[in-house]
């Protein structure tokens, strides 16, 4: 296997833990918390990482993973200014949260928001560290830290829920995970100099957060301010409903984006460097991408039903249409894991700047006037958005790589009759279930079972890309143990 095969297999079981851990707790806590006391957790949730956002890029992690020689001196600078501004922004948001109350009118928030600033004096550790990790390729040790963290948080989160602490069970329990997270990290990295306050190399750190804090700013807030809009013109339930449906329909961002999320800056700065041609690396990876991403978009919107009843139970069945809703606006952002990287890459992460700020300021102004219609409304406009988004992001990438709407097209073409083939077992068996002929559980199995066979089959005749670099993962994956094996025999056989 190679430094890149390894560190997406040692990614990929973090994620797919934290995956794991996150469809137990959410299926736990779903029956455990209304969806208004969900709605006022997801709301002081949004607020905390909205602000997160404005200083985690200031010395964060794609400052410390982009700079070509690293020195002792940029981590350290890195991670003092990180956790001055971590400090003051809050105890910034501590003072403030009686504002918050009566903006929002729930004085709920104002305990919730005091117990969350603690993590504000724990996340500069954790993100240095990670920074350093990924860095290296060292996701081993990463995937350690993160699903011990995971699998503490979810504990306590549902230990409190089942002692009626309400919407503050997952708060507690996100403080108690991060806590942990810091804790193991920081036993991993021996190197304690690292955190040593310096300010010597302020001018380099602080000229490119300025740039990826503003695109971190204004995803984040972007991300969350359909919850914000709905807690304060409609009510905490309907923030409740849509962050459940966003939280299921960015499920295939758990299962793959976050998995290859971590990777794919070092691997891009890792192959640009060996003399790979930029413009090739992302039309391959589009290729492979949408490969994954469209069929199974199309499988959760087809079968968000059973999905939902059998996941969350009964109590949630409102949320379908706005996961399907959303599934088909999210088909757009194929490209979206990829854009910043690429742009860092080019030497340009200032358009990617500016590519967030031309097409998300007009995105929050459908949100915000979609919010007055409804929650339906609101998972709705991602059918215009999302679409605005992917293609002003590939207009800026494209500048740079010369890359036409032809080459996407040849690039996802086969992707598009995968995609097609995959989805004609699960809208049958959707059809089945909607009809009584199949129970849920035994439909969505079929439904999973066909999508399978019919995506694999589908991959052979269309001679996608992705088949033979899978096969070509497995069998290093398979093989690494076995030589190791060999190995060992041959040296006992000589001994």
């Amino acid at each position: 296997m190679t430094a890149i095969h390894r560190s997406i297999f040692f990614s990929a079981i973090e994620r797919y833990g934290s995956l794991l851990l996150f469809l137990f707790s959410t299926a736990a806590l779903s029956r455990l918390l209304t969806p208004g006391e969900f709605g006022v957790y997801a709301v002081i949730n949004a607020v905390v990482a909205v602000i997160a956002a404005s200083f985690q890029e200031f010395g964060g992690a794609n400052y410390l993973i982009q700079k070509k020689v690293l020195s002792e001196q940029n981590i350290r600078t890195a991670f003092t200014i990180t956790f001055c501004i971590s400090t003051v922004i809050g105890l910034a948001l501590f003072l403030c949260r009686d504002g918050l109350v009566w903006f929002f009118k729930q004085d709920d928030l104002r305990i919730g928001i005091a117990v969350s600033t603690l993590n504000f004096a724990l996340t500069p550790f954790s993100v240095v560290i990670s920074a350093l990790f990924r860095r290296d390729m060292e996701f081993g040790k990463l995937a350690i830290c993160s699903l011990a963290a995971n699998a503490v948080s979810i504990a306590i989160s549902i230990v409190l829920a089942l002692l009626h602490y309400s919407y503050m069970a997952p708060i507690w329990g996100a403080v108690a995970g991060n806590a942990v997270l810091t804790v193991v990290l920081i036993g991993f990295y021996k190197n304690r100099r690292v955190f040593r306050p310096s300010l010597s190399e302020y001018p380099d750190v602080i000229s490119f957060g300025l740039y990826s804090g503003g695109v971190s700013i204004i995803n984040v807030f972007y991300n969350l301010a359909p919850q914000i809009f709905l807690a304060r013109i409609l009510d905490f339930a309907a923030v409740g409903l849509y962050s459940r449906a966003i939280g299921i329909t960015q499920v295939f961002d758990r299962l793959v984006g976050q998995v290859l999320s971590p990777v794919i800056m070092p691997a891009i700065f890792a192959q640009t460097k060996a003399g790979g041609n930029l413009k090739h690396i992302y039309l391959d990876a589009v290729a492979l991408l949408t490969a994954v991403h469209w069929p199974f978009l199309i499988f959760m919107a087809v079968m968000a039903q059973p999905i939902i009843l059998i996941w969350l139970g009964p109590t949630w069945l409102e949320i379908v249409p706005l996961v399907r809703m959303m599934c088909i606006g999210y088909l757009s952002l194929f490209v979206a894991c990829l854009t910043y990287p690429v742009l860092v890459a080019v030497g340009s992460v200032r358009d990617a700047l500016v590519s967030s700020l031309i097409s998300l300021p007009p995105s929050l102004l459908v949100i915000f006037i979609a919010s007055f219609f409804g929650v339906q409304a609101v998972a709705a406009s991602a059918i215009v958005t999302l679409p605005f988004q992917a293609a002003v992001a590939i207009y800026f990438v494209s500048r740079h790589l010369d890359i036409g709407w032809s080459d996407l097209f040849r690039a996802t073409f086969k992707s598009a009759i995968v995609t097609l083939i995959s989805s004609v077992g699960v809208i049958l068996c959707a059809f089945m279930v909607e009809y009584g002929a199949l129970s849920p559980i035994i439909g969505l199995g079929l439904a999973c079972i066909s999508a399978a066979v019919c995506w694999l089959l589908s991959m052979m005749v269309t001679e996608h890309p992705l088949l033979p670099r899978l096969q070509q993962a497995a069998s290093g994956l398979f093989a690494t143990p076995f030589l190791r094996f060999a190995g060992y025999a041959k040296r006992n056989s000589l001994g």
